[in-house]
């Protein structure tokens, strides 16, 4: 139960952290500028220390762990973020988010194929209803896209569906590889200290086709970003890695789906955006599929 409760903790973190980064998009200043400054940071501030002590174990790194820091950290970190980010530019922003509810099914998949989680009936079950309780947390998108169709009409359409598909296959993967090397010993520090530097080194070849985009706008509001840093990139991901340390990858997978569920209620509290019946129904379902399958451990 504690597993699950510092993932849907690390939800709330993520939550809010919305409420300084969309401003900041706002104002002019590209989303990947952003992530790459929330990186420097983090790299330079937070984890170097700990960059240093898994160095030591970096030479005697195995393919296996190696890749899994590759995979949570190029992919994860890096790549996921730029599809995701473009993503809402080529396509329907509403039809971004629903798709994303599915990155479980990679996870879960992956879970089985990997790390041989066992899946049985009973947890497709419940993971199901959590599924289907995080798209009705997201009815608004919902409804703005029933009329929509898959359009391909354009090139920028096909990239915009193409760029979904990775985000969601780097960012259920993530969740897979960083449980094998919580498996395999590494510490929490040590796994987000490798996280944040390879996502620092894969996504300079994304910002050198822009060097503008360093140069930040007169109006950057540095404390806000530092309040972000620490919010999501620092205290989010240790408490979500503390939970993955407690769960399997599939449970995390389903816990992760809180993310909708709390951002409403963060909308709700500080942009007075009220929730409809089918949100409440469809958070409802979310908590308790999630729950059913940590108390009965399926």
């Amino acid at each position: 139960m504690v597993g699950i409760l510092l993932v849907a903790l690390a939800c709330t973190l993520w939550s809010l952290d919305t409420l300084v980064r969309y401003p900041l998009v706002g104002k002019g200043v590209d989303p990947i500028v952003i992530v790459f400054y929330e990186h420097v940071i983090l790299c330079c501030i937070f984890f170097l220390p700990y960059f240093f002590s898994l160095y030591t174990r970096i030479k005697n790194l195995n393919r296996k762990d190696a890749f899994s820091f590759f995979v949570i950290g190029a992919l994860g970190s890096a790549v996921a973020t730029v599809a995701f980010t473009q993503a809402f530019i080529d396509i329907n922003p509403s039809l971004v988010i629903l798709l994303q509810k599915f990155q479980p099914v990679v996870a879960i998949t992956l879970a089985a194929l990997i790390l041989k989680e066992k899946i049985d009936s009973r947890f497709l079950i419940c993971a199901g209803i959590s599924l289907v309780g995080a798209i009705l947390v997201s009815f608004p998108d919902l409804s703005e896209i029933r009329n929509l169709t898959l359009d391909l009409g354009t090139s920028s359409k096909i990239r915009g569906y193409f760029l979904v598909f990775i985000s969601v296959i780097c960012w259920g993967s993530a969740t897979v590889f960083g449980k094998r090397l919580t498996l395999s010993g590494y510490q929490t520090n040590e796994i987000m200290a490798g996280r944040y530097f390879l996502g620092l080194v894969f996504l300079l070849p994304f910002l050198s086709y822009n060097s503008s985009a360093f140069l930040l706008p007169e109006n950057f509001d540095y404390i806000k970003v530092l309040i972000m840093v620490l919010i999501s990139g620092a205290l989010g991901m240790w408490v979500y890695y503390k939970g993955l340390v407690r769960l399997p990858a599939k449970t995390t997978a389903i816990a992760e789906m809180f993310f909708p569920l709390v951002a409403i209620f963060v909308n709700w509290i500080f942009l007075k955006q009220q929730l409809n019946l089918i949100q409440i129904l469809g958070g409802l379902l979310l908590v308790f599929g999630s729950f059913t399958i940590q108390i009965k451990k399926y």
